[in-house]
């Protein structure tokens, strides 16, 4: 198991420049080894537990028994390995039932502005679809007639991509989802195609749909350029709870003569980068990779009948 080191606790930095209000240094030094339980995929060896936290076994140990009679920590009596035990979970789940994922979000746009330059948004499942609750502007921003409280497309917005990919792969959501994609891919087919630069990333078959939203998946978050308002390029990043489900959409949006559209660009890796930091806040823990695929999705079910049943899972 690969478990990486953290520096040494024992010493003083010489370079703080900000003096550190007073506080107790043993709870400091102990979180480290709840905070390497909390992170690592399973229960962890002591010789493995006291690296990842950057200490000794010895000294490891202590805090370990002292962990163990409280119930933050467990220890199998058989495989000797340390675990985060009922009264660790007794505090996450009290964490995790007051924290508003709206709120939290809305508290980093600040910084997520700073970081792209242009206007962000926060979509979050309504009665009629992807629905923008949070609306906060760059100084210098392409005009756009978008308000709060607009449901966005499922197929020509970052955002709509974002939610039928993330959020309609299974169970209900999939069923309230799939009836609303056929309506919208149908009124889609019957606009006139003239070549016009908004259409070449619409979709026009079930087999498009499907190929854009695996693609999505892979990416891990959904751009549209042109399609939505014409000259307008973004991105939506799915933020998760700590079950796994989509909590919200984060959208950044703008003119594409400023905007960098490209998958690897600073607003696309800085809105990925705060959509992760947001879900593991919320207490998500994503899956491992697989070998073939880092966003693996559900193989479909062929159905009898028409394409739809033979290329979508609805």
């Amino acid at each position: 198991m690969s478990i990486s080191k953290r520096p040494a606790l024992d010493a003083e930095s010489p370079d703080d420049a900000e003096p550190l209000r007073a506080g107790i240094q043993s709870v400091e030094v102990g979180f480290e080894l709840l905070d390497a339980l909390s992170q690592a995929p399973g229960a962890l060896m002591l010789r493995d537990l006291a690296a990842a936290a950057g200490m000794s076994a010895a000294k490891a140990h202590r805090y370990l028994v002292s962990f163990q009679r409280m119930g933050l920590v467990v220890q199998d009596p058989v495989s000797t390995r340390y675990d985060l035990g009922p009264a660790a979970l007794r505090i996450g789940l009290a964490s995790l039932s007051r924290i508003d994922a709206v709120k939290l979000a809305r508290e980093r746009i600040d910084q997520l502005l700073l970081e792209t330059g242009h206007t962000l948004a926060i979509a979050v499942w309504g009665n009629q679809g992807p629905t923008m609750v949070h609306w906060t502007e760059a100084p210098q921003t392409v005009p756009v007639t978008l308000r709060l409280g607009d449901v966005m497309p499922l197929l020509t917005s970052a955002t709509g991509r974002c939610f039928a990919a993330f959020m309609g792969t299974e169970g209900r959501d999939a069923q309230r989802i799939a009836p609303m994609v056929r309506d919208e891919l149908a009124r889609l087919k019957k606009l006139p195609r003239n070549g016009d630069v908004s259409q070449a990333d619409v979709p026009q078959s079930p087999q498009d749909v499907q190929a854009l939203l695996e693609d999505t998946r892979r990416r891990g978050l959904a751009r549209v350029v042109h399609s939505l308002l014409p000259g307008v390029g973004g991105f939506c990043a799915p933020v998760f709870d700590a079950q796994g489900r989509l909590a919200l959409g984060l959208v950044v949006l703008g003119s594409v003569a400023t905007l960098d559209t490209d998958w690897q660009g600073e607003p696309a890796t800085a809105l990925l980068r705060c959509a992760r930091q947001l879900s593991a806040d919320l207490g998500h823990r994503p899956s491992p990779p697989t070998p073939c695929n880092a966003f693996p999705t559900r193989p479909l079910p062929r159905r009898a009948g028409p394409a739809w049943g033979r290329w979508w899972p609805w």
